[in-house]
């Protein structure tokens, strides 16, 4: 386990997002991204046993996005990092950069409309 403040924690996630690709970057004018300690109780309970939820992703992946969408103000997608959890399985700050930027890499994949099965199949 390696920990960080709070501050150090939010400079990684910066970096990890400055570190994505180009393209990834200019789809997420409407994508907030937040950082939360773990994720609600009731969502920990529906995760297999053993396995721990790094980042949500909450939205309208774009593939579901109608002619609706952008007619009226939205509320931006949210991709959630539960510090805790990513720390609990770093043991360094690389360590954490690596797991932060993989797992914003997997949860994006959610925003362009990816599912779990095909970004296990490329990697995310």
């Amino acid at each position: 386990m390696y920990t960080l403040s709070e501050e150090e924690f939010s400079q990684v996630v910066t970096e990890a997002i400055g570190s994505l690709p180009k393209d990834f970057r200019d789809h997420l004018d409407n994508v907030e991204v937040v950082v939360a300690d773990y994720p609600p109780r009731s969502m920990m309970r529906r995760m297999p046993r053993g396995r721990m939820l790094l980042g949500l992703y909450q939205g309208v992946p774009q593939k579901r996005r109608g002619p609706w969408y952008g007619m009226r103000p939205v509320m931006p997608d949210r991709i959630t990092l539960f510090k805790k959890n990513i720390e609990a399985i770093c043991s360094s700050r690389e360590a954490v950069y690596h797991r932060i930027r993989k797992t914003l890499l997997h949860e994006i994949g959610h925003h362009f409309s990816l599912t779990d099965r095909d970004l296990r199949s490329i990697g995310w």
